[in-house]
């Protein structure tokens, strides 16, 4: 059972927050109508309950979060030390006291003025006092936001804590960075801890819990200590140390016997002697680890007197807590990586654990008063005759079976870490072809292409006539390169110079012209225009040829220029035709005169004529015009009864207020509760 839960801690409010928790509660909760008229002992009693009670509700608040924060004093050793090294002390208690200060303070004002409350001759000045007794107890509040602010940090972090029992049985796991810890934790529990392959990736404690002869067991692992004077080492090693000193636990103190951790065997001793005065009254376990890389047989005679040296000291340990001298269960070893060892380093340290614990329950005086009420009877044997189990053939077949069966498939996953890892082995996908011959599967199978065996019209001299045919190539190659030449002018004439300088200047241009366009092909016209580059085609000239073929070409021209996207600056003229109207005119008119008839004509005539309500056009679903008319005329005499009432359809555009103001703001009076 977890004594200590931090994570029910009161959640603690900015001074902002609090005010408007404070003052909003004290709106809502107390009466708000008084009028000047009222009889001067209902208006102080009216103001006195406002201060009581915002008073009341700061003092609350405030008494919650002094009293769901522990206290360093009362609480086990082990939390109140960590505490102290995550949180500075001073710090922490100067805020708890801060906000004990306010409370006080808040009380006093309180009482200060109801005592002048109760002097108030008027509405107003009884209103003033309570604005100022109010104003006073917030200005409080706002002098402690900094504490408050910091005590929210706290209890965010504390929250993170783990949930240690200081009082359970619980294996703790200790020694040098990426010595494997964490990955014996993930291996005995359901922890989920960071792996990295690189020192300090544990850098809290962390909790798993385990089972042993059906007991519970706590496994803390802590972050990675190393070898140097107390007051060098940070907050992250000395939350190992507060735990070896305060908890009482089976230690198990793991050593890297490779060296892969990036510290020596000798290092590792040196931290083993400095902590060990934390190992006293307590189970110690001496466990080797990465025997997969390093056994603990091949190691050097330097090496291993260091690990006899640590071993001599665990047994001594052993001893003096009145065990046995024996050195089982003191040294052990094991490899997370293949899970050799794993299960019998938990058993060994969860069987010494548990072998103390009883051991002490005994020596206690409570064991006198159980042993008193219960009485454990041995039975004695009748005669000399031994009696072994009997265990029916049957019985022992369908084991032998069931052994065979559960023996460990090679999977395709250890065939490829075998054969060289990812990458390089390659699964055979022919191994479950079901053939008469178990040689026939690695077979080549044949290629067949219209019947015919690819293989039997394979050249055999295919490499040699393909060495033939690379050499032939080669020479022919080193052939055009002699063949080949630039032209560099010297052989040339005065003219084919002239016409070849010519050519070059020409193709920079080119050259240039197309880096242009390129560069201005967004500014450019989407369809760009395809003839007239140079503006040769112009309306003289057009006019021109038309005249020396005969034809009138005052009418092609006008036609041109009405059409000219260039003459932007000219009013549109008139169109002067309807449908079947010709739209040729002699040359003889002038503008002037087209304006004169165009005015002449009707007014219809110089507008677009809208259609008819009774018109049909295609896809609107009616047989003729009459069709037509009488569905508009029943659907105005379906709506007509709605329009005249002034009911809105499915057309109007309205906004509707779901909640209008009236109803839903401002309080209720008496008896007004059925209205909602």
């Amino acid at each position: 059972m977890v004594q200590y839960n931090f994570k029910k801690t009161t959640v603690v409010p900015s001074g902002k927050d609090f005010i408007d928790i404070i003052l909003s509660r004290t709106q809502r909760q107390t009466p708000t109508v008084v009028h000047k008229g009222y009889a001067i002992s209902r208006l102080r009693e009216f103001y006195m309950r406002k201060v009581k009670f915002t008073q009341q509700n700061f003092h609350e608040k405030l008494s919650a979060i002094i009293d769901d924060f522990p206290r360093l004093d009362d609480i086990h050793p082990f939390y109140g030390d960590l505490l102290r090294l995550l949180y500075d002390k001073d710090h922490y208690k100067l805020a708890l006291g801060q906000v004990n200060t306010a409370r006080n303070i808040i009380g006093k004002i309180a009482k200060d003025y109801v005592r002048l409350l109760k002097y108030g001759d008027s509405l107003y000045r009884c209103k003033s006092l309570k604005v100022a007794a109010l104003g006073r107890m917030c200005t409080v509040i706002k002098g402690i936001s900094t504490s408050l602010a910091y005590l929210e940090q706290v209890r965010q972090h504390m929250a993170r804590l783990p949930s240690i029992d200081p009082n359970t049985r619980t294996l703790l796991i200790c020694g040098y960075p990426n010595v494997g810890k964490s990955s014996f934790v993930n291996k005995i529990t359901r922890a989920d801890v960071d792996v990295q392959p690189y020192a300090f990736t544990t850098k809290s404690l962390f909790v798993g819990h385990t089972d042993y002869k059906y007991l519970r067991y706590q496994v803390i692992d802590t972050p990675g200590i190393l070898d140097r004077p107390i007051e060098e080492r940070n907050i992250i090693e000395m939350c190992s140390i507060t735990a070896l000193a305060h908890i009482k636990a089976a230690v198990l103190f793991f050593l890297d016997l490779s060296g892969s951790c990036g510290y020596s065997i000798e290092q590792q001793a040196a931290l083993f002697h400095s902590i060990k005065r934390l190992f006293m009254n307590k189970p110690l376990v001496i466990v080797c680890n990465k025997i997969d890389l390093q056994p603990l047989e091949g190691l050097s005679e330097e090496d291993m007197k260091l690990v006899m040296d640590m071993k001599a000291e665990a047994i001594k340990s052993v001893i003096a807590q009145g065990g046995d001298s024996n050195d089982e269960g003191v040294l052990l070893t094991m490899s997370t990586m293949t899970d050799e060892g794993v299960i019998a380093v938990k058993n060994a340290a969860c069987e010494r654990l548990l072998n103390q614990r009883v051991e002490i329950k005994m020596k206690s005086k409570k064991i006198n008063d159980v042993l008193n009420r219960f009485h454990v009877a041995i039975p004695k044997p009748r005669d000399t005759k031994e009696r072994p189990p009997c265990i029916p053939p049957a019985i022992l077949e369908a084991r032998a079976k069931a052994n065979v069966e559960t023996e460990k498939r090679k999977l395709e996953k250890d065939l490829e870490e075998e054969n060289g890892g990812a990458g390089v082995y390659s699964a055979s996908l022919k191994k479950h072809y079901i053939l008469d011959d178990e040689e026939w599967k690695e077979d080549i199978m044949p290629e067949i292409l219209d019947g015919h065996n690819v293989y039997d019209f394979i050249d055999p001299d295919i490499l040699q006539r393909l060495e033939e045919l690379e050499r032939e190539e080669g020479f022919r190659l080193e052939t055009e390169a002699d063949d080949d030449f630039e032209m560099d002018g010297k052989e040339l004439t005065e003219e084919e110079q002239a016409l070849l300088a010519e050519i070059r200047r020409k193709k920079k241009l080119l050259i240039q012209e197309h880096r242009i366009k390129k560069s201005t092909a967004e500014s450019r016209p989407i369809v760009p225009r395809k003839f007239d580059k140079d503006n040769k085609y112009t309306t003289e000239r057009m006019g021109r040829e038309l005249s020396a073929l005969g034809m009138n070409p005052t009418s092609a021209i006008n036609r041109v220029r009405s059409r000219s996207i260039s003459r932007r600056g000219r009013k549109r003229e008139r169109s002067l035709g309807r449908e079947g109207e010709a739209m040729d005119i002699d040359n003889d008119q002038s503008n002037k005169k087209l304006r004169a008839m165009s005015r002449s004509r009707s007014a219809s005539r110089s507008r677009s004529k809208s259609r008819p309500p009774g018109e049909v056009t295609p896809g609107e679903g009616f047989k003729d015009s009459t069709q037509k008319q009488k569905a508009i005329k029943i659907a105005k005499k379906s709506v007509k009864v709605r329009n005249k009432n002034a009911r809105k359809g499915e057309a109007d555009r309205v906004i509707p207020n779901l909640k209008p103001k009236h109803l839903f703001s401002g309080k209720r009076s008496i008896g007004k509760t059925s209205r909602r």
